[in-house]
């Protein structure tokens, strides 16, 4: 037996008089737990190398490489070490073994790039020392509860970590499945046990491909189709035929849907036929023209049930994903996008369902693993949500986004491999990460998810893809590739097999890369491994491109061939492991006969306040609400500058901390070349909708308020309405239930006709379901149903983009749009039903769709580039006083408004005060405009939109709303600041 090599282990502290801010946010997090008596803690970094160092070598790596010498100190210490002494207690956490340690690969490799060798091994981990008055009790629930995820890693008390590096034998087993006996309670069996997510009807269809095949099907072939056939993959429920029955229309006939897809979400996009659609629903990403020499990429994707299990490396690789599906079209990604919807932050932690984290800390671990992926790459993240409702304690939603750029047409030739072209994977190599995610992400969540499907988390490596993005955008314009597609859900399984599903290919597993040895044919074929891609390469053009992937630093792999006959072929050192016919993996699955009824909520009457009621403390309780009180901490954590294009930033007005409506970028693609920029200089706005507590009341009209919204926030910024194009993401509960499929038909069908009326295509989308969790109690908690609307909008002039804090004392404000008594789903609604018991608010009546919304649309956007317009800002959660009350405190300035004047549509009765301060109806703005540019304003809206002067802005530091000569509420700037920008968490 050899000696095993040795390890070595650097300690990295803070050095005084500097601070580590992670010290304070852990004191806080641990009384947050209700544990006292810490008098002072102490968070060092720990690295470990293992192999023959000489001590000069090792010496030189901690103060070249571990450590910045100004604020910083390093150590070499003893891996073994002493009990602590009385009073103090210590943590030490590292990764499980195989788990993607990014930091220790960046050791390496710069250790490599130093001249440093002999290198085998290396880990990462940290180290946190408590001092005071802590039991062994308390000690273990911080590490627990607070520092380590069991998901991935593990921890140690009071005794020093030794990081364990994965090695195994390597493993040729294939196993044979026994489906050709197998009766349907067996089928069922063997999908449950092995996580296969398929109903008894694919299991049946499986069963008689291979009775017809007079074999028996390998695990590589099975878990093969599980994977294509995933809810994830292949969004069966979409494309089912689907009975609905409306239970408010008694007696109607059920409606036959032959597919959500194409009858309601690509049908708006096919009717609407845009010239400037250039790819809509066949590739990775939804592609529109630009200009005349760019053409835009935009994509969203849900990484929600491995962001439940471990929020860092969910969202991680949420994002990762997300950027790959843009590269996955031959773009440049130059914006990232994030919503994302949790539990409340101050939920007691008695009140956590089992198993389940706190939405405290997967609220931290995902803003953490959105800032790791983008600030690395150099990706700025510019526009995004989120939003706090209890139903996404157990089941949180994260939407990652990516926009990209990629020269006119290119797309178009590189996307059909020939027969002969190599497969190449590119990028990281292969271990165990992520399997069965595809089918992890198409299946129920439960109390024991996380000890089950742990493989199914991944972690990402931000700079790998960085590298094998740099080398694509070189190969792209060398035109290397004929096709290339991203290893997502499924990895090479899912990348190979939907590239190869006309042609066919043979690929041989035992040259892929991998990161450790032990891996079964199945799981290479399978696994997620982060940061990989697949090209088709033409022979001749392959010493180019392995010189490219040595000057970049990636690794470039030939793990076979296309074929002409649609036959994928699967072998492991020689031998056939899997062997399926492209026709039958691809559209073999049966399709599913699903029963779905919409039943409307039985509504309830709230008590309204007695009056007069405090509007200046609901104004400021809406503020303090974390759905809409400020995002600064997590906007600014965020690189938004990067790339430089930024025009109209996350955080607009006097200190930089307003929210912006919607991002504008100028990419800088478009001025390459150029002496000076186009006149005038187009942009491109992005811009989000959603509001699931209307879904709760009506789907239909909630996805109407969520296209709404983000037209409205595009227009706001100075986007062209006519060039706007949308995604669809929707997250639901079980689709197998005739109730929650009723509501996910319902807001199809709100998609449809909301795209129609206000001429938006939709270029891609993406659908998450069975969005619910099981407790240990056998109830199920599903979210509300929620679809997120993202929009990529053309500014036509970035020089004519305006932002949405008030600009100059004198200047007048207008609101556009009608207000009507429509409370339901109001933010204001949702408090007053939490003061009287209820969780949710099923009470009043959702904001009505506007039939014909693109006149006034159009007339703000005529207004805006005329220069007409100093501001705008759109009115969502809280209505009219959130929204003014939000640029009064980003203009730093104060504003006298009257409730009397805000326009209220056909009626000429007078509406209750909370509801013109409240109600949420669509298509509303607030304008600001100088008293020079009033007529031009309000000549440019006339005819296309309800509008009126409700008031000026004021120098003097207070909001003041008044209902015709008598003052309502007065509300100092001061306290509106206290209310919205919640102190550091």
């Amino acid at each position: 037996m050899s000696t095993p090599l040795p390890l070595l282990r650097f300690e990295v502290t803070t050095r005084p008089p500097f601070t580590d801010g992670r010290e304070a946010k852990l004191r806080r997090a641990i009384a947050g737990l209700g544990i006292g008596g810490v008098t002072a803690l102490h968070i060092s970094d720990l690295y470990f190398v293992q192999g023959d160092l000489p001590a000069a070598a090792a010496q030189r790596l901690a103060q070249q490489l571990l450590h910045d010498p100004v604020t910083e100190e390093v150590r070499l210490a003893p891996v073994a070490a002493d009990e602590p002494p009385a009073g103090q207690h210590t943590i030490e956490v590292a990764l499980h073994p195989g788990v993607t340690d990014s930091v220790a690969d960046s050791l390496l490799d710069a250790a490599r790039l130093l001249g440093i060798g002999g290198l085998t091994h290396a880990a990462s981990g940290q180290r946190v020392v408590l001092e005071g008055s802590l039991t062994a009790g308390d000690a273990q629930r911080i590490a627990q509860d607070l520092l380590a995820n069991a998901t991935i890693q593990f921890y140690t008390i009071n005794r020093p970590l030794t990081p364990i590096f994965a090695s195994a034998s390597a493993d040729d087993t294939v196993e044979i499945i026994p489906l050709a006996a197998a009766d349907a309670p067996a089928l069922l069996e063997i999908s449950r046990a092995r996580r296969l997510a398929l109903d008894l009807a694919e299991m049946q269809a499986i069963q008689a491909y291979y009775r017809q095949a007079q074999r028996e099907p390998t695990d590589v072939e099975l878990e093969m189709l599980a994977q294509t056939w995933s809810e994830h993959c292949v969004h069966k429920t979409f494309k089912a035929t689907i009975d609905f029955s409306d239970a408010s229309q008694p007696g109607a006939a059920p409606l036959r849907i032959h597919g959500l897809l194409k009858t309601y979400i690509k049908a708006a996009t096919d009717e609407l036929a845009k010239p400037w659609v250039v790819s809509a629903f066949v590739d990775n990403a939804g592609i529109v023209r630009f200009t005349d020499d760019f053409d835009l990429a935009f994509k969203v994707e849900t990484h929600n049930h491995p962001s439940a299990l471990e929020p860092f490396g969910g969202a991680n690789t949420g994002v990762g994903g997300v950027i790959r599906d843009v590269m996955g079209v031959s773009a440049r990604p130059i914006a990232n996008t994030d919503v994302l919807c949790f539990g409340p932050p101050d939920l007691p932690v008695d009140a956590l369902p089992a198993g389940v984290l706190h939405p405290r800390r997967i609220a931290a671990g995902v803003v953490h693993g959105i800032e790791d992926y983008g600030n690395k790459m150099g990706i700025p993240t510019v526009n995004g949500a989120i939003l706090y409702d209890p139903a996404y304690t157990a089941n949180p939603l994260v939407y990652c986004g990516c926009l990209g750029i990629l020269p006119t047409g290119v797309h178009a030739t590189l996307r059909d491999p020939q027969p002969g072209d190599l497969v190449v994977v590119l990028g990281g190599r292969t271990g165990r990460d992520g399997l069965r995610g595809a089918t992890f992400s198409s299946m129920e969540m439960s109390h024991e998810t996380g000890h089950v499907a742990g493989a199914a988390v991944q972690i990402g490596h931000p700079i790998h893809e960085k590298q094998v993005l740099d080398l694509l955008l070189v190969a792209r314009d060398e035109r290397l590739y004929h096709a290339i597609t991203d290893c997502g859900a499924g990895g090479l399984s899912s990348a190979v097999g939907e590239m190869a599903a006309e042609l066919g290919a043979d690929v041989e597993l035992a040259q892929a890369p991998l990161k450790y040895s032990g891996l079964r044919p199945w799981e290479i074929w399978l696994s997620e491994a982060q940061e990989r891609m697949v090209i088709a390469v033409a022979e001749p053009h392959w010493p180019r491109l392995q010189e490219l992937s040595r000057l970049y630093g990636v690794e470039a792999t030939a793990l076979g061939r296309f074929r002409d006959d649609g036959q994928l072929i699967v072998r492991y050192q020689g031998c056939p492991v899997a062997s399926l016919d492209g026709q039958f993996l691809h559209h073999g699955i049966p399709l599913r006969h699903l029963q779905a009824i919409w039943t409307p909520p039985q509504t309830a009457a709230l008590v309204t306040p007695a009056q007069p009621p405090d509007l200046a403390g609901w104004i400021l309780r809406l503020l303090r609400q974390p759905t809409v009180a400020s995002k600064e901490q997590v906007i600014r954590r965020y690189d938004h500058e990067v790339q430089g294009g930024a025009v109209v930033k996350p955080l607009v007005g006097a200190c930089q901390d307003g929210p912006g409506d919607a991002a504008v970028l100028l990419p800088l693609d478009t001025l390459l070349g150029r002496d000076a920029p186009p006149q005038p200089t187009p942009g491109v706005a992005l811009a989000n909708g959603i509001n699931p507590a209307y879904g709760l009341l009506d789907p239909y009209r909630m996805a109407w308020a969520a296209v709404d919204e983000a037209f409205r926030n595009l227009v706001a910024v100075g986007a062209d309405p006519d060039r706007v194009a949308i995604l669809d993401n929707f997250c639901w509960g079980n689709p197998s239930l005739p109730d929650r499929l009723g509501s996910l038909v319902r807001c199809a069908q709100g998609c449809h006709d909301a795209a129609l009326a206000y001429g938006a295509p939709f270029i891609s989308g993406k659908d998450s379901l069975n969005n619910e969790y099981l407790g240990a109690d056998g109830q199920k908690h599903a979210i509300p149903g929620t679809l997120l609307i993202s929009a990529l909008g053309l500014a036509p002039d970035v020089t004519r983009t305006v932002t949405m804090d008030l600009k100059e004392p004198g200047n007048l404000l207008y609101v556009v749009g009608a207000t009507a008594d429509e409370l339901g789903g109001s933010l204001y609604y949702q408090l007053l039903a939490a003061d009287q018991g209820a969780a949710h608010p099923l009470a009043g009546t959702v904001p009505a769709p506007i039939t014909d919304p693109r006149p006034r649309l159009a007339g703000l956007h005529a207004a805006i580039r005329a220069g007409l317009v100093r501001a705008c800002h759109d009115c969502s959660e809280g209505g009219l006083a959130v929204a003014l009350a939000e640029m009064a405190l980003a203009g730093r300035l104060g504003a006298v408004a009257d409730l009397a004047r805000v326009p209220v549509g056909q009626t000429t009765a007078p509406i209750w005060q909370m509801t013109a301060l409240f109600a949420e109806s669509l298509g509303r703005f607030i304008v600001e405009v100088t008293p020079a540019a009033a007529d031009a304003f309000r000549a440019a809206l006339a005819g296309h939109a309800p509008f009126a002067c409700i008031g000026e802005i004021t120098a003097a530091p207070q909001l003041i709303w008044r209902r015709e000569m008598q003052t309502v509420a007065v509300l100092e700037l001061a306290a509106l600041l206290r209310a919205w920008k919640p102190e550091e968490d």
